[in-house]
């Protein structure tokens, strides 16, 4: 009997339509003797449908026709077991169910990616596809990613966080960014990815405009100093906390300071369709010395492991070419692709990093099944408020 897994795709996130076009990848590369694929299409709203046509990336050039001909669906865990059931639910004639044994996320961004998303579908018991809920959150958030990672030894940009009460004085938040950082400076939101409101500045108007922007799509922004002569490179890790292996390396093209969204979706895409980060102009593998490439491949393993993820992710370095140094840059806990292009050159493809990633959901199930998480007392019994009034004799 076939493992049924339902590859969710979309969401509330400005990284929407990456998601869709990453989440149509994965279901036409997966094993379907061994797997039986249900497209779960999560719409902006956070809404579920299912439908003969939800892993057509045709339909979705029409999104409001691709739904009234689909059903929207909740998750239930009934009797230990997850269902997607119609909703809402008819009154009468039959509700059709369908049954599901892992989820498989496959989802960018803010909402999805950060933990929200993992808390979900780990609340309901479904065993789910990659990092979990802590590892998703910490990886989402630059800031708090930059204090974990600094911890354990690997070298990170300093960077300072803004929040909204810094942003209601925006003249000392410029002056703080002047005195402690400098130009020129990067401005991220400190929970986004695909460089969505990342920009750099090189005076105080421009610092204005990219604080204004990256403060459009977070209530935290991260700045750092950004490298004049800087080199980006990309490394996948595949695996867990316990043990992981590191893919090829890449060196992303881009026509500005920073790889931006259009370069990662769109400027590649003209004329035949996004076909997501597989689109992106790069060089693979990267032109860099055997000495350097070990270096970066040993150290996403180690950030990996460092942040407790879970199936796919890439990490993405700079380099300092003034210096040479090498700092870990962030991590993309649900990378654009499943980052796929970069384990074919390893003699890994995408079918079996597909199989590996539910393979390595299935382990973490087993081992949270051997935990213990509750256990019987009789404390109720014993509860009391001492009356309307009083307060708790626990």
């Amino acid at each position: 009997m076939k493992t049924r897994v339902a590859m969710i795709f979309g969401g509330k996130s400005v990284e929407h339509e990456v998601s869709v076009i990453s989440g149509i990848q994965a279901i036409l590369s997966m094993d379907t003797d061994k797997y039986e694929v249900i497209p779960v299409y999560m719409t902006k709203k956070n809404e579920m449908y299912i439908g003969e046509d939800i892993g057509n990336i045709e339909a979705y050039k029409d999104i409001n026709a691709l739904l009234n001909k689909s059903q929207r669906v909740i998750m239930v865990n009934e009797n230990g077991r997850v269902k997607l059931m119609p909703f809402p639910f008819k009154k009468f004639g039959k509700n059709i169910e369908t049954e599901i044994d892992i989820a498989f996320p496959v989802v960018h961004g803010t909402n999805v990616e950060d933990g929200a998303f993992q808390g979900y579908l780990k609340t309901l018991g479904i065993p789910f596809v990659g990092c979990d809920v802590t590892a998703s959150a910490i990886g989402m958030d630059k800031f708090i990613m930059k204090a974990v990672l600094k911890e354990g030894g690997v070298p990170v940009l300093d960077a300072k966080l803004y929040t909204l009460s810094d942003y209601a004085d925006m003249e000392a938040l410029l002056d703080s960014v002047e005195k402690e950082i400098g130009y020129p400076a990067i401005v991220k939101p400190v929970n986004l990815g695909s460089s969505v409101g990342i920009s750099v500045a090189k005076n105080r108007i421009e610092l204005t405009n990219s604080i204004d922007d990256a403060f459009r799509y977070a209530t935290k922004v991260l700045v750092e100093h950004a490298i004049t002569r800087l080199r980006e490179i990309n490394c996948a890790v595949l695996g867990d906390e316990n043990e992981a292996i590191a893919s090829e390396c890449e060196e992303p093209l881009h026509t500005e300071d920073i790889l931006s969204y259009e370069d990662k979706y769109v400027s590649n895409a003209k004329g035949g369709g996004s076909k997501g980060m597989a689109s992106v102009s790069r060089k693979i593998p990267a032109e860099i010395s055997a000495e350097l490439r070990e270096e970066i491949r040993k150290m996403a393993v180690r950030s990996f492991k460092l942040l407790g993820c879970n199936g796919v992710a890439r990490i993405d370095f700079m380099i300092d070419e003034e210096n040479d140094r090498l700092y870990f840059n962030e991590i993309n806990t649900i990378p654009g692709s499943l980052s796929f292009y970069l384990w074919e050159p390893v003699g890994v493809p995408y079918k079996e990093l597909l199989t590996r990633m539910i393979d390595l959901c299935l382990k973490r199930s087993r081992q949270e099944e051997s935990l213990t998480f509750t256990f019987d007392t009789n404390i109720l019994n014993s509860a009391s408020f001492g009356g309307s009034k009083g307060g708790s004799k626990l």
